[in-house]
């Protein structure tokens, strides 16, 4: 009975190096995504989840892939939306679309893997440091991150007798296109960021993927935050 992981927004960054991290360590990947992950051997699922349709795509992936028994399942919330605007000036059309991929896609597949969790599986949500914190600029953001911390603590609630562990990551500043696309491709932003740790440095994303990992192999891990920052400098 093989192990598998579920990533969503696998094509890059963290989802990435967690494919490869999981994929490296014997485990079988779904990748759901708009874009296939460029790791040998996973099973790309492509899909945009935020819009109508993905659920009948990854349902019949996951039975194709799973079949009605196996061994563990890690699911990985990855994918997020991560966009410039202000609390003040939101739209209900915007935020709807940014709570949607964020914390409602998480929730529903919670519920699609639900009898494909086995004794020792794991849900990880991948947050901020964001989750616990706000930045000007970054509403949307913040709010859902925010919300998908409640998710999680609600998840290892929810979760009670099935021994299935949860935990929410919550990384620093990493270097990933998603930071790079947030501040415009500016290096000397860029260097700027990195100063904003005590290593002095931008965290690379194989270091969450060794983190996320961890976590799906550490059941003591239930209903946590854990922060992955390198020690951020507060200002």
């Amino acid at each position: 009975m093989a192990d598998w992981a579920l990533i969503t927004g696998a094509s890059r960054g963290i989802g990435r190096e967690a494919a490869a991290r999981f994929s490296r360590a014997g485990w079988g990947v779904m990748n759901v995504s708009r874009k296939p992950c460029p790791v040998p051997g996973v099973v790309n699922v492509e899909a945009d989840l935020s819009l109508p349709g993905w659920e009948e795509k990854v349902g019949a992936a996951l039975k194709d892939a799973l079949g009605p028994g196996g061994g563990r399942l890690s699911l990985v919330h990855n994918a997020a939306l991560y966009e410039h605007d202000d609390a003040l000036s939101l739209s209900a059309a915007h935020l709807r679309r940014v709570l949607e991929v964020n914390v409602v896609v998480p929730a529903r597949l919670n519920s699609m893997v639900r009898s494909h969790l086995t004794e020792g599986s794991s849900i990880l949500y991948v947050g901020s440091t964001l989750s616990e914190k706000a930045v000007k600029g970054a509403a949307s953001y913040a709010i859902s991150k925010h919300a998908l911390v409640g998710l999680m603590r609600a998840t290892c609630q929810d979760l009670v007798g099935m021994r299935v562990h949860t935990v929410c990551i919550c990384p620093g500043f990493t270097d990933t296109e998603m930071l790079r696309e947030h501040i415009g491709g500016n290096q000397a932003i860029l260097e700027s960021v990195a100063k904003r740790t005590t290593f002095g440095r931008l965290i690379n994303p194989e270091e969450i993927a060794d983190v996320l990992f961890f976590c799906a192999n550490t059941p003591v891990l239930n209903g946590v935050v854990i922060h992955a920052h390198l020690g951020q400098i507060e200002s």
